[in-house]
């Protein structure tokens, strides 16, 4: 009895004891472990990951490894703090990894399916209107939507490769094309 109150507690000593006692499937002692450490565990995570679910989905997943490798701790090799946050950096750095690769085969798909992102009402305008009168409306936009419209309808290209090629931000290059598009309809009188 005197063991579980102090392990109450939340020292080293402690913690070691609630990791041996989890480590032979006692549910009250982990969770008692669990109480003493998860604030530090999904702090380290939040830092690292920013996203609070992503977090709160590290930290569940650390608390797993933690419960089926209790068993497995050695305290020569250093505090169940550390022990802890070291399992809870790795897990959080495999996320931020996972989402990386994640982001990148989106990337390739976008690139290699010819996903390009197009706004109806040019698709419509250049369906309906002859080429000369859309390169007249043209000349009326500036030279910076000029530039955008045309890499983003004739040339193909994305918002995200557009802003690339120019040198600005995506917000701004949305912008201007929005801003353009508008024009063109302006001046070609579609409804």
């Amino acid at each position: 009895m005197e063991g579980q109150s102090s392990a109450k507690r939340g020292s080293d000593e402690d913690l070691v004891q609630l990791l041996f006692e989890a480590g032979q499937g006692n549910q009250e002692s982990f969770a008692l472990f669990y109480d003493h450490t998860v604030r530090r565990v999904f702090g380290l995570a939040q830092r690292i990951l920013i996203d609070t679910e992503l977090s709160e989905d590290a930290t569940q997943e650390v608390y797993l490894q933690v419960w089926k490798a209790a068993g497995q701790y050695v305290r020569a090799a250093g505090t169940p703090m550390a022990w802890l946050m070291t399992i809870g950096h790795r897990r959080a750095v495999d996320k931020v990894r996972s989402q990386q690769r994640s982001s990148d085969r989106e990337a390739r798909y976008t690139a290699v399916s010819g996903d390009v992102e197009r706004d109806d009402v040019v698709d419509s305008v250049t369906g309906r209107l002859e080429a000369e009168a859309v390169v007249e409306c043209l000349d009326t936009l500036t030279g910076r939507q000029q530039e955008s419209v045309k890499l983003a309808y004739y040339g193909g290209l994305t918002y995200r490769q557009v802003a690339e090629k120019l040198g600005a931000a995506v917000p701004t290059i949305k912008s201007r094309i929005r801003d353009g598009l508008l024009r063109l309809k302006d001046c070609l009188e579609v409804s």
